[in-house]
């Protein structure tokens, strides 16, 4: 599941935050260089050189650690998959700390004119032993502050994901039981019961699955492709019968669509409303919809022919498109892409797969 794209900061709130960063880590650093060396408060020049080698350990295994964070945070995330997120995090964190600690003891011994053979020595191994429990202490603070965010973030989430599922909801009943859909629907169902009866009971079964379609499907996240294709073409076949040789369909080979494949509820429904409510179609010149499965790319392809109609005041609400593109990007990095051409208008959507 993809992430969502990180606010930009203002240039003046990114240096404020630059700034308050900047000032805890020096308040840091002098309080350990105090706490660590009582007997440099009658030398000033060793309480100097302590509070630098001190910042600099502080700032090194800080940026270590908070860019290990952001890495993490972009690759593996802790609602996604705890147990390996807290094997990196600590193979990660503990390795990047002691490369700091082992160059800050380094260039202590080169400031003092010593070997770097010392780095090894029995004397310089309680030298390694602070450091690395203020590693342990700032890890613990950026991590755990990094899982507490992600905590809060799947929760914003999946409110946001519910209200957006909401809104789709409401928006495919209303349009399911708008009252023009209903009206066409009962014109062609008194003709054909008059004039084909046994079409009339077809159209009646498919007009049933296209309701019974919607009700299961809100309370579903993503659905089988396979599912939505079939409740396409019952839904197809309702306008099939209003529109007659006005409207030509093309779908894809039922063999062809993956078992896994997923998409969220009723997102064909919507494009396929969109295409005929927002163009004109007649048998002089027959709307073409195209219903394309690239199983290689992963993507599914909704084609209409173009043939802009005006329409009036409370035909579209002008949500739908919008609310499909952010229930995908609460799903996957890949976006819901729109094309505009001047024979076509296309809206490709990613198929996701199930796991498992």
């Amino acid at each position: 599941m993809l992430t969502e794209p990180q606010p930009i900061m203002p240039p003046r709130l990114a240096a404020r935050a630059l700034g308050r960063a900047g000032l805890r880590l020096l308040l840091i650093s002098l309080t350990i260089s105090l706490f660590t060396c009582f007997s440099c408060f009658g030398d000033l020049r060793r309480m100097l050189i302590n509070f630098v080698f001190t910042s600099i350990y502080t700032v090194g295994l800080w940026l270590v650690n908070g860019y290990s964070v952001d890495v993490l945070d972009r690759y593996v995330r802790w609602r996604e998959a705890p147990g390996k997120r807290l094997m990196l995090t600590l193979v990660v964190s503990l390795g990047g700390s002691f490369l700091v600690i082992l160059l800050v003891q380094a260039g202590y011994l080169l400031y003092r004119q010593q070997s770097l053979r010392g780095l090894l020595a029995s004397n310089q191994m309680g030298g390694y032993l602070f450091p690395i429990i203020i590693t342990v202490l700032i890890s613990m603070f950026l991590h755990s502050r990094s899982f507490l965010l992600g905590w809060r973030e799947a929760l914003v989430r999946n409110e946001r994901l519910q209200k957006e599922m909401a809104q789709a909801e409401a928006e495919s009943l209303r349009q399911q039981l708008d009252p023009h859909f209903m009206f066409n629907a009962l014109n062609a169902l008194t003709s054909l019961v008059e004039e084909e009866p046994k079409l009339a009971v077809r159209f009646i079964r498919q007009l049933s699955q296209v309701y019974r379609y919607v009700l299961d499907a809100r309370q579903r996240e993503v659905v089988p492709l396979a599912e939505e294709l079939e409740f396409a073409k019952s839904y197809l076949f309702l306008q099939n019968i209003r529109y007659g040789e006005a409207l030509r369909v093309e779908l894809p080979e039922a063999a062809a669509v993956p078992f896994n494949a997923v998409v969220p509820p009723l997102s064909l429904q919507l494009l396929l409303e969109n295409a005929l409510k927002h163009n004109a179609a007649s048998v002089g010149q027959p709307l073409h919809l195209r219903i394309v499965l690239d199983e290689g790319a992963k993507t599914l392809s909704v084609h209409n022919t173009l043939r802009p109609r005006r329409l009036g005041p409370d035909e579209s609400t002008g949500i739908g498109l919008p609310n499909l593109t952010a229930r995908y990007a609460h799903l996957t990095p890949e976006p819901v892409r729109v094309e505009r051409t001047e024979q076509e208008f296309v809206v490709t959507l990613p198929v996701l797969s199930l796991v498992g």
